[in-house]
């Protein structure tokens, strides 16, 4: 019986997660897993935390997943990363946009956004695999591929082709997005 691999991703709202974990999704289904894909919208209108859940494998039975039982957390920012990683299992990866979005509290001054907060993970043994999505996607050409690009990185962490990627991709956004895109992924997956 194969296991079943768990994959949180978690961000603000209007980064694009939801769009990442349905590209997840089909590019799973299309190598043929049993895949569940659960939203936990929170305060995404408002800017507030967005976590979605993507599980596949032979078998799988209910979409959430549970602390320590993320096998990865692909974090839009780093604060909702250090948020989440309570959810990683031993081993796990965290994959982690070196992007800071100053949640309210930091906004108007009663808090400091945390400094060191990535190598305070790292410190603690967490595997952090940092990435400046941000500025890979403004080099393909728009800050609202973040998500893509942070898919490239995952990528390079599952055992599944970049040609069948860029296929989701293709099949996933509007035509006139998809190079863009396909650009995205492959900074992600390179750098």
């Amino acid at each position: 019986m194969m296991k079943t691999t768990n994959i949180m991703i978690v961000g603000v709202g209007g980064q694009g997660s939801l769009l990442a974990s349905k590209l997840l999704g089909k590019l799973l289904c299309g190598e043929g897993y049993d895949v569940k894909v659960s939203e936990v919208h929170g305060m995404s209108q408002r800017g507030g935390s967005v976590v979605t859940y993507v599980r596949f494998g032979e078998k799988v039975y209910s979409p959430i997943i549970d602390k320590g039982e993320a096998d990865y957390i692909i974090s839009f920012e780093k604060l909702e990363g250090a948020r989440y990683v309570s959810c990683l299992k031993e081993g796990g990866t965290l994959v982690v946009n070196t992007q800071q979005i100053d949640p309210m509290p930091v906004i108007i001054g009663a808090t400091e956004y945390p400094a060191e907060i990535l190598s305070e993970l790292e410190a603690k043994g967490v595997n952090v695999d940092k990435i400046d999505a941000l500025a890979l996607a403004n080099e393909a050409g728009s800050s609202k591929a973040v998500n893509i690009v942070l898919l490239g990185r995952l990528a390079k962490h599952m055992n599944i082709s970049t040609e069948k990627w860029i296929a989701a991709i293709e099949s996933s956004v509007k035509p006139a997005f998809v190079e863009l895109n396909k650009k995205a992924f492959e900074l992600g997956y390179n750098s």
